[in-house]
């Protein structure tokens, strides 16, 4: 990303450590699911044509039927969830936010920049909720939630539905991350949305200016929003896969310690190390800075398991 801060990915630099090229390489440094939602039959207006209102309104329509978000809650589509993240420290006063660490950094940083300084929960105005938490898959209760003004990313959240947050929506001072990168495995797509009621979106929709998503991700994302066949068996297949890559690591002596289905973390002796091995295998894991012990694992594709299997 190019801002200095600790991701997953960063293929580049392991290639030219390692060697090979991007095509043999099995990069399972992220936690997006490794079989995308179909992209094939866009119209022709998704690339040609400005987006228009009735694009932008199939979209919402879409996502309010799948993620149940309350009547009293508007949604606003973005470049991203990281489009939204960074601006979401602007819709209130700026004072101290609870950021429960180790999470995703990306929050922390937003708010650093925005001249918040992060503390505990107790006398905090501002609280973030990583929902599933990235990288260990804790899961929020809502009566965690606390802060007059409360972020609840819920990015890897459409593996467990019933898990889901989204009706503090209809709450004063809520607002629900989703992002579409993740499940649907489509993070090139960069489309995620912002969940809340209309006076506290309506700062950000300003922000944004209009346009603010691509003809063909407004195109599909209101079909993949709709196509509940394939998200159900797309949960199905990410929690057998997660059996058997936990099953895989643990025969080599690794410890499962968190994740959800869409990435694995473990505990083994040098992470280090096990992330050199698997890369002589041309296969990209996820250490941590803040932890010489862990070692994070996105989902193989199907036809990949055997390269991962012959790293190990």
């Amino acid at each position: 990303m190019g801002n200095g801060r600790d991701h997953g990915g960063g293929l580049d630099a392991a290639i030219a450590r390692w060697g090979g090229d991007r095509a043999g390489w099995l990069d399972l440094s992220t936690g997006i699911n490794p079989v995308a939602y179909p992209t094939d039959g866009l119209s022709k207006d998704a690339w040609t044509a400005l987006p228009d209102a009735g694009a932008f309104e199939r979209l919402e329509r879409a996502a309010r039927a799948f993620w149940n978000v309350p009547d009293e809650a508007e949604i606003l589509p973005a470049a991203g969830a990281s489009a939204l993240i960074a601006r979401l420290p602007q819709l209130c006063e700026t004072g101290a936010v609870a950021i429960e660490r180790p999470t995703y950094n990306e929050h922390e940083a937003a708010f650093a920049a925005s001249g918040w300084t992060v503390s505990g929960k107790e006398g905090a105005n501002a609280q973030v909720a990583v929902h599933p938490n990235n990288p260990d898959g804790r899961i929020w209760g809502a009566d965690e939630i606390t802060a007059p003004f409360a972020v609840i990313d819920e990015s890897f959240c459409d593996i467990a539905p019933d898990a889901s947050l989204i009706r503090l929506a209809a709450d004063e001072g809520r607002v629900v991350l989703k992002s579409f990168g993740k499940f649907w495995g489509l993070a090139g797509l960069r489309l995620g949305f912002a969940i809340a009621r209309p006076e506290v979106l309506a700062p950000m929709r300003d922000m944004l200016g209009p346009w603010q998503v691509s003809g063909p991700a407004l195109e599909i994302g209101a079909r993949a929003l709709t196509d509940t066949g394939w998200a159900t068996e797309t949960r199905l297949r990410l929690q057998a896969d997660a059996v058997r890559l936990d099953a895989l690591m643990q025969g080599h002596g690794a410890r499962v310690v968190g994740g959800t289905t869409l990435f694995r973390l473990y505990e083994v002796d040098r992470a280090d190390d096990w992330q050199a091995r698997l890369a002589k295998g041309h296969v990209w894991s996820r250490i941590f800075p803040y932890s010489d012990r862990w070692l994070r694992l996105g989902l193989p594709h199907p036809d990949a398991w055997g390269q991962l299997e012959a790293a190990l």
